[in-house]
C-alpha cells in the first residue's frame, strides 16, 4: 500500500490530502477564496496565487496531523502541475517539489484534468477500463474514452466556452452571485425550464463538439428584453445546457465501443440536472452511471493525490524540473477543432 500526499492550487481552491492507494482518505484540507473573489465576480488569478501562497503550508501541515503521519512516511508527493491559472499552478508544484527534494520523496506531476478523469475511481472501485467520461467543468467541456492511467482518447471538446464557463457568466448576467454554477443551479429551481426560449448550440450537428458561447449571448438577450425574471431565465439556461449535454453524449456512445460505464466528473457534474439526466441515459443505454460524490466534483486535492497513487502504481513519477503547464490536454493527439479549440 501507498501513501500519497496530494497538492492542488489550480484556480481558486487550495487544497492538502493523504490518500492511500487502497482508496482510504486519511485527510483532506481545502481552503477556499470565495470571499476574496466575490467583488470581483470572477477569479482574479492574481489573488488566487498570493492566497495559495499563504493558505498551502499550513494545510499541508494540518493534513499529516489529521492523519497522523509525517512527511517521512508518505511514499509519494503528488501536485497538480496544470492546466490551469498559471500563477497558482507554479504555487503547488513548486511546494511539491521542495517537499519531494527534503524528504527524498518521488515527485508525480498531475494533470489536472486527469485528476477529474480518475475520481470515480477513487470512491467506486468497481470501476474498470474504459469508461465514457463527460468531463464538465469552468475550464473545460470533453468527452473521453478512457482506456487508462495516462491514457486517453478525446471524442469532443468545446469550440468556445465550456458549460462551467457559461454557468459562471449566465449568473454574472443575472446577478445571481458568485460562484455561479450553484447560484444558477439554486434560481433554476424556482423557475419555469420552459419560459424562455433559449438555442441549443450544436444540438443535432454532424460535428461531435460542444458549444455554449451563442447560448450565453441568448441569455444576455433575454435579460435585456426584461420579459423574464431571472429565475426563468436561469431554469431555462440550465435545461438547455442539459440537452446539449445529453445530445452531445449520445452521439459520442456510438463511438465508444466497450465502455464500461457512463461517467461524469468535474466541477458541473454537482449539478443535479445534469447527474438526473445523465444517469437516465446510461440506464437507457445499458450502461452503469457513475459520478464522484458532490464535494470530489470540485477541485480538490483528493482526486489529485488519487490520481497520484494510479500514476506510481504505474510506474509514472516525474523530475523536479518539470514546468508548471497553463494549457495540458489529456489527448495531445486529438485532431484541433475550430474555434478555441486550444482549450482541449
Amino acid at each position: 500500500m501507498a501513501l500519497i500526499l496530494g497538492l492542488e492550487s489550480s484556480c481558486d481552491e487550495t487544497a492538502a490530502a493523504l490518500v492511500t492507494s487502497d482508496r482510504v482518505i486519511l485527510a483532506h484540507r481545502l481552503a477556499g477564496q470565495e470571499a476574496a473573489h466575490r467583488p470581483y465576480g470572477g477569479v482574479v488569478p492574481e489573488i488566487a496565487a498570493r492566497a495559495h501562497v499563504e493558505a498551502l503550508m499550513p494545510l499541508i501541515e494540518d493534513a499529516l496531523g489529521d492523519a497522523g503521519v509525517t512527511l517521512s512516511e508518505v511514499d509519494a508527493i503528488a501536485a497538480t502541475a496544470g492546466p490551469g491559472l498559471i500563477g497558482g499552478v507554479m504555487v503547488g508544484l513548486v511546494t511539491g517539489k521542495a517537499l519531494a527534494h527534503a524528504a527524498g520523496k518521488p515527485l508525480v506531476a498531475v494533470n489536472h484534468l486527469e485528476g477529474h478523469a480518475l475520481s470515480p475511481r477513487l470512491t467506486d472501485p468497481d470501476l474498470d477500463f474504459p469508461y465514457l467520461l463527460l468531463l464538465v467543468s469552468g475550464g473545460h467541456c470533453q468527452l473521453l474514452l478512457v482506456e487508462g492511467v495516462g491514457a486517453y482518447r478525446r471524442l469532443a471538446t468545446t469550440i468556445d466556452d465550456a458549460a462551467g464557463e457559461a454557468f459562471d457568466k449566465t449568473a454574472k448576467l443575472l446577478g445571481l452571485g458568485f460562484p455561479g454554477g450553484p447560484a444558477v443551479e439554486r434560481a433554476a429551481l424556482l423557475g419555469n425550464p420552459r419560459a424562455v426560449p433559449l438555442p441549443r448550440p450544436l444540438k443535432g450537428a454532424v460535428e461531435p463538439h460542444f458549444s455554449f458561447a451563442g447560448l450565453k449571448s441568448a441569455v444576455s438577450r433575454a435579460r435585456d428584453t426584461g420579459n423574464w425574471n431571472a429565475e426563468d431565465i436561469a431554469a431555462s439556461f440550465q435545461a438547455a445546457v442539459v440537452d446539449c449535454l445529453i445530445d452531445r453524449t449520445t452521439k459520442a456512445l456510438g463511438n465508444a465501443p466497450g465502455a464500461t460505464a457512463l461517467v461524469v466528473a468535474g466541477g458541473v457534474a454537482a449539478n443535479q440536472a445534469v447527474r438526473s439526466a445523465l444517469e437516465s441515459l446510461a440506464q437507457a443505454n445499458g450502461l452503469r452511471f457513475v459520478a464522484p460524490p458532490l464535494w470530489l466534483c470540485t477541485d480538490n486535492a483528493a482526486m489529485i493525490a488519487w490520481a497520484g497513487a494510479e500514476r506510481f502504481a504505474a510506474g509514472f513519477t516525474d523530475p523536479l524540473d518539470i514546468a508548471a503547464r497553463p494549457r495540458w490536454p489529456l489527448d495531445p493527439a486529438a485532431e484541433a477543432v475550430r474555434g478555441a479549440g486550444v482549450k482541449a
